[in-house]
């Protein structure tokens, strides 16, 4: 896991995590940086890993769209 800017946006490389991670991981850099918005996570190309992070995502209740497959934007967190 790797936190980094690209094009002045903060970006999750999920590169590396196991799938047990992904939930603490994904939450934790959402509400971490909830005031950077919009956030990139990068999944990579394993379904099973875009799908948890979906499912981490939407248990925050959390404005996001798959921006290219593998790839995550984090519009806004909805209140």
């Amino acid at each position: 896991m790797k936190t980094f800017l690209e094009n002045q946006i903060f970006t999750l490389d999920l590169h590396g995590t196991r799938h047990f991670q992904v939930k603490e991981v994904v939450e934790d850099f959402v509400l971490m940086n909830q005031d950077k918005t919009p956030l990139i996570i990068i999944c990579g190309n394993s379904a099973k890993m875009i799908s948890l992070v979906s499912k981490a995502l939407t248990s925050l209740n959390v404005n996001f769209e798959n921006t290219t497959y593998g790839r995550i934007r984090v519009n806004s967190l909805d209140a």
